[in-house]
């Protein structure tokens, strides 16, 4: 193994590493794939996207039973909730899934180096001090949870997005701090499990960044759903005292809150994950914390490449996984390529959220004129059968030309219905391209049609 040559090693095994380490290997390269923890999968498969949407899922089958069976005619007498089982399953998801890809290696015929690794040069990489020759190294080690300065994580009384997917149990009050994706998604989960939720959040908006329609609309649903929200405060102190935790947040004129809670969930954001890479000593450039690249993801160091949320975009699983591809099919000799414009933003809420292309507001700012047409999920038959009333499909489209410049989503399988929209923007499609298509019915995916069809003023049931 000392004297084996790769022709690429991936460092990190989450979605932008295995899914280019797999790419490379279909493309006839001999390709390595070093990943520190025990299980592939990277942060997704482990703390992140997978073990959250289990426990998403798990907790709207206990917020449906609890709520809304009676109106199907179905009583089930007294609920009782058994986290453990919960989390039990949760693990066993991502347990399957982990392993799920050490077969994708074997059957690619990757090469699976566990340990810490550090770029010594663009042709030589150690782990845990051995080192490999390769001929390029792709960096796709992707990002952890930004804490706040005055409060660490204890994964305790202040958690971050890994403590609360294996909180023993839910708590009273969680303070959610960040009213962004990943503090609704797990601010919801506790909420449907009992607990009182506030989040606080430094903007006057929650999901800021999507749609106006979109964040207004989520506010009003979630606070619906029981979870109190302080926009506009900046949480100036917090203090951890017996078994729970006072956080205080100042508003613009001023006026404190105080709220006690026994948990702290900070979600402020994600930074990228670089310890120990050697980067700094091999001179890779950085910009505010992100490896720069080309448009061939290659960084100033040639033969070293970055993927994932490593680099400057969103920073989303499936982006990563695009250029994941992408950058193996540019080393083989190919074309790789990423539209980004057609990277679809997602929050898995009940009701959920998707977005793809551009808001209004930023049509508006590149100078676009725009029209747009918006159907409620009130009118749509199947989410009335379903039980499922709120949200709407907004589509905007060029004035003049009427090509689709963005579709928001806030609707339930808002994340299924928007490979639709996807696909319109990926092909350049008209409004009225979507309007003409036939959708099933009765489905949800005829709110999409109306939205389009409301864009030239034709909508049918509203």
């Amino acid at each position: 193994m000392a004297d084996e040559v790769f022709d690429v090693i991936v460092i990190g095994a989450g979605p932008g590493g295995y899914v280019a380490a797999i790419r490379g290997a279909q493309l006839g390269l001999k390709v390595a794939c070093v990943e520190k923890r025990k299980a592939l999968g990277g942060t997704c498969l482990n703390v992140g996207c997978i073990p959250s949407k289990a426990l998403l899922q798990s907790s709207e089958h206990f917020a449906q039973a609890r709520d809304h069976f009676e109106d199907h005619g179905i009583s089930t007498g007294a609920l009782k909730l058994n986290l453990k089982k919960m989390m039990e399953r949760k693990s066993g998801i991502v347990d399957g899934l982990t392993k799920g890809i050490a077969g994708l290696f074997k059957k690619n015929g990757v090469t699976h180096l566990e340990g810490s690794a550090k770029v010594i040069s663009a042709d030589t990489v150690e782990v845990d001090g051995k080192a490999y020759k390769t001929k390029k190294v792709v960096l796709a080690t992707g990002s952890e949870p930004t804490p706040l300065p005055f409060l660490p994580f204890d994964e305790k009384k202040v958690i971050s997005s890994t403590g609360a997917l294996s909180l023993p149990k839910v708590p009273s009050h969680l303070i959610v701090i960040g009213g962004g994706v990943i503090g609704l998604e797990l601010g919801s989960v506790y909420a449907r499990l009992g607990a009182k939720v506030s989040v606080v959040e430094f903007l006057d908006v929650i999901l800021p960044g999507m749609e106006k329609d979109v964040s207004k609309t989520m506010q009003k649903i979630l606070k619906g759903q029981g979870m109190d929200f302080y926009l506009g405060h900046k949480v100036t102190e917090a203090v951890t005292k017996g078994r729970g935790i006072t956080v205080k947040a100042e508003n613009k004129k001023g006026e404190v809150v105080e709220l006690k809670g026994d948990v702290a969930l900070v979600s402020i954001g994600r930074r990228p994950y670089c310890e120990g890479l050697g980067l700094e000593d091999l001179g890779v450039s950085m910009d505010r914390g992100k490896v720069v690249v080309d448009d061939g993801f290659e960084t100033n160091i040639p033969g070293v490449y970055a993927v994932g949320d490593l680099i400057d975009g969103p920073m989303l699983a499936h982006k990563a996984e695009e250029e994941g591809v992408a950058v193996m099919d540019i080393i083989a000799g190919g074309h790789g390529h990423v539209n980004y414009m057609e990277i679809p933003g997602i929050v898995y809420t009940w009701p959920e959220v998707a977005s793809v292309g551009l808001t209004s507001e930023e049509a508006k700012e590149s100078g676009l004129p725009i029209k747009t047409g918006k159907y409620p999920f009130m009118a749509n038959p199947r989410a009335r059968c379903m039980g499922e009333k709120d949200g709407f499909v907004k589509v905007i489209a060029h004035a003049e030309t009427d090509r689709v410049l963005g579709v928001h989503i806030v609707g339930p399988s808002a994340s299924e219905l928007i490979s639709e929209a996807v696909h319109a923007i990926g092909f350049e499609a008209s409004s009225e391209d979507i309007a003409m298509l036939c959708h099933g019915h009765p489905t949800l995916s005829e709110a999409v049609k109306e939205a389009a069809l409301d864009v030239h003023g034709r909508a049918i049931h509203i």
